[in-house]
Formats: structure tokens, sequence, C-alpha cells
């Protein structure tokens, strides 16, 4: 299918099948099969996250907990209200389904690296069909995406950079159980990382928040 009615009916057919996916499930891993994303066509901007928590599945949105308020008031830095970007944006992981808690009951369980390749052609597919301008990944799962994964974080956020036509302006995970972005070094660098992404917005404002 091509066009925008053909792009619109294979999200819609991607969405369902993630919705019914029970891969992880049947190759066995312990998790909740209710697949946690948002957003449609005609969104410019594209978070990617690890994979949803305990409140995000409860929820059944993005960025449901002190994680995602955190996130947005970083956001807010660069000039994005949480309300219009969840209304109009684009917001998935890398696994789509909560993973259960780690083994040693410190915080959630990282997903498989088997995990992460039954789900990643979802994410091309939600990429392509999408069609973003912008990717934010958001913590370390989603930085590598994009990033070499020898790279400290030090070393990639407050940068930004080209994958395949799209900028990518990664951003540390905000929970509150994270020490990297409290030390004032790294706020800086998270502060250098909003200040490219309202760059961005200041050239493209009357496509992103106006429409095409």
């Amino acid at each position: 299918m091509t066009g925008p009615a053909g792009r619109l009916a294979a999200l819609a057919d991607l969405h369902a099948r993630l919705h019914g996916c029970r891969l992880c499930l049947n190759a066995g891993y312990d998790i909740f099969p209710r697949a946690i994303f948002s957003g449609g066509m005609g969104a410019h901007l594209m978070i990617i996250g690890q994979a949803p928590g305990i409140t995000e599945k409860e929820a059944g949105r993005p960025f449901n907990a002190g994680s995602g308020t955190r996130l947005f008031q970083w956001l807010a830095a660069a000039g994005i209200e949480a309300g219009w970007f969840r209304r109009t944006q684009y917001m998935t992981s890398v696994t789509k389904c909560y993973p259960g808690r780690a083994k040693s009951g410190s915080g959630d369980r990282v997903p498989t690296r088997l995990e992460q390749r039954l789900c990643r052609p979802y994410l091309d597919a939600e990429i392509s069909l999408v069609n973003p301008d912008l990717i934010l990944p958001v913590g370390r799962l989603a930085i590598n995406l994009f990033y070499p994964a020898h790279l400290a974080l030090e070393q990639v956020i407050g940068t930004q950079k080209q994958v395949a036509g799209r900028w990518v302006i990664p951003l540390p995970h905000p929970s509150g159980a994270s020490r990297w972005h409290q030390s004032e070094h790294n706020r800086r660098l998270v502060q250098q990382a909003l200040e490219l992404l309202k760059e961005h917005l200041i050239e493209g404002k009357e496509v992103y928040f106006n429409g095409d």
C-alpha cells in the first residue's frame, strides 16, 4: 500500500497485531501481554523508551508514572507541552509489554536480547509508517538502537545525529532511581540535548505545532 490512506490502514493493522502479539509469552518469558504505545499518523516526533513499567501496564499509556513526569518536565524546557505531545505525537518502546520485576527485586527486568529481537520488527514498522522527523530514544536500551553500545551516556547525551534521514537526540532514562541525571555535569548534558531539540522545534514550528 502506498499513499496516506494505505499507510493509515497499515498502521491500524500493525496496532492490531501488537495488541494480539504473544511472541515473548510463547517463548517462555513471564511478561504481561498488553502492548503499550500511543499515537498515530501525522506525528513528527517519536519517543522510544525501554519497556513499559507496572503503572504503564495498568494505565495503558507510555511514561505514565514519575518517570513520565520528569521526562515531560525536561521536554517543557524545549517548549513541549505534555498534553499536546500525548495527543499529537508518538510514543513507543523497544519492547512493548511490561517485562515484570527484576529477580533482585530492584526495579523492572531489562528485556533480554531475544525479546528485543522478537519485538524489533514492530518498532521498525512503527518508525517506517509513522515516519517521524525526529526521534528521542530515552534510556540506554533505546539509545543503543542508534549509537554504538560501547559509548558512555556522557558521550551521547547532548549530541544529535541523522539516521536514515531522521534526527536522533538521545535522553537518559528519567527514572527517580537513576543517579545519572542527578549530577550537575550530567544535568548540563541533558540541557544541551533539550537545546538541540528546541532548535529543531523552532525551525519546524509551523509544521510541528500547526500541522502540514
